[in-house]
């Protein structure tokens, strides 16, 4: 990737939306310079739609400095919200669960959250997987096929969005009815500054909190009959499960739902749809890799989701006095961990704007940093990526995107709403 010129640091406004409406290289070519001149920078904040501008916050560019934050809740908390704006406390939390919360709250709930996760269970998912990525591939090898005998669709809401949404479904136990209710619900809370879902002028405040609530209700609803009539599936796990005496509240349930369905359906998708655009991009890579694919699927997964970073930043709040990456921060700041950037620092990615499947060591914080909050679903992630590419440079070996990404509009996740695609179905 060639980086355009980025404008003087001092004109640099991470919270503009106008700063996230450019094309990627010129946000790149920005967090270079940031990373150059000024890795911690203080921010102001802007109102957004119903929430008023904040006191600002200090972003956070550096590879190392994400790294030292995340190693360090008890200083860099979680527990006052992770979005850059403040909401206010049951708002969060609904939102938010586990990802909102610090030890012991933190601890409690994932611990019984992990119970649901048992190997017998895990194994299962993994084969479903399987089973929905060759269902997939089925249905779309049996689209129409256009004049020049290729099928020509929409890859992220024909492919790389149904994957993750069928399996968390099927995790829940939701019937295939649902899917596009859970499916349209999520976008609604992740895109509601796009204008294609809210809209900046839209009733946001209102608009998402519909939609969580909508998402809560239904496996809130799903957990009462459960604990009555359990069934193998991780609604009944999580509803009946206990662990020291502990068992997860209808709210706590609900609040976990909404975080797995849009936290596990938006990354996975953007992971996979951004997957697709740079191999498109990149052939030498897609064909070296479709030329041993069991060998440098690892590698390649791991480059995937550098590359993409689904989500872009998390915020963190001091809680006392401290010190990171040479500047002082005061109790009570806000900081801004800027994965994106992380995921191209130069001090630790050789060539970090070259797509390399084979890259070695990727220490990257596409799940975030390491700490309490790295992320739960990591492997489950890594596990649809593998077995998604694997159908499809074996079933659909031209698959290509075929135009540029239609992008979401949104400083937090680096989400692709829709990418052109075009293929051959292999006999």
């Amino acid at each position: 990737m060639q980086l355009p010129s980025a404008p003087p640091v001092d004109e640099i406004d991470l919270s503009d939306v106008a700063f996230w409406a450019q094309p990627i290289p010129a946000r790149e070519a920005a967090f270079a310079t940031l990373r150059r001149e000024r890795p911690i920078s203080f921010q102001e904040e802007h109102p957004i739609g119903p929430f008023p501008a904040g006191p600002g916050y200090w972003a956070i560019t550096r590879h190392a400095d994400v790294i030292d934050a995340s190693r360090r809740p008890e200083v860099f908390c979680s527990g006052e919200g992770t979005n850059i704006f403040d909401m206010p406390v049951e708002f969060r939390e609904f939102f938010g669960s586990m990802i909102n919360m610090d030890d012991p709250r933190h601890a409690r709930l994932r611990k019984i959250v992990s119970s649901g996760f048992t190997p017998r269970w895990l194994k299962k998912v993994e084969d479903d997987v399987q089973r929905a990525a060759s269902r997939i591939v089925d249905e779309v090898s049996a689209l129409e096929r256009a004049d020049d005998g290729r099928v020509h669709c929409d890859f992220v809401t024909r492919i790389a969005a149904r994957l993750p949404l069928m399996i968390i479904c099927d995790m829940m136990g939701i019937p295939a009815e649902q899917y596009d209710f859970v499916f349209e619900r999520s976008n609604t809370i992740l895109g509601a500054g796009d204008p294609e879902y809210v809209g900046l002028d839209g009733d946001v405040a209102t608009a998402i909190l519909t939609a969580g609530a909508e998402l809560s209700q239904l496996v809130m609803g799903m957990a009462e009959e459960r604990r009555s009539h359990p069934t193998d599936d991780l609604t009944s796990a999580l509803a009946n499960a206990e662990v020291d005496g502990e068992r997860l509240t209808d709210s706590e349930l609900g609040s976990f739902f909404v975080l797995l369905a849009v936290a596990g359906n938006e990354t996975t998708r953007n992971a996979i749809s951004h997957g697709l655009d740079a191999l498109s991009h990149h052939p030498v890579q897609r064909d070296k890799w479709a030329a041993d694919f069991e060998g440098l699927a690892p590698t390649a997964v791991e480059e995937i989701v550098r590359w993409a970073t689904p989500v872009i930043h998390f915020r963190r709040t001091v809680t006392t006095a401290t010190t990171l990456g040479g500047q002082d921060l005061e109790e009570g700041q806000k900081v801004v961990l800027f994965y994106s950037s992380a995921n191209r620092d130069e001090d630790v990615f050789d060539d970090p704007f070259t797509f390399d499947i084979t890259r070695q060591p990727n220490d990257h914080v596409g799940f975030g940093g390491p700490g309490p909050h790295f992320c739960l679903g990591a492997h489950l992630a890594r596990r649809e990526i593998t077995v998604m590419f694997r159908e499809l440079l074996t079933r659909l070996p031209d698959i290509e995107a075929t135009d540029e990404p239609d992008r979401l509009l949104s400083g937090f996740i680096n989400g692709i709403k829709h990418l052109p695609c075009a293929f051959t179905p292999a006999a």
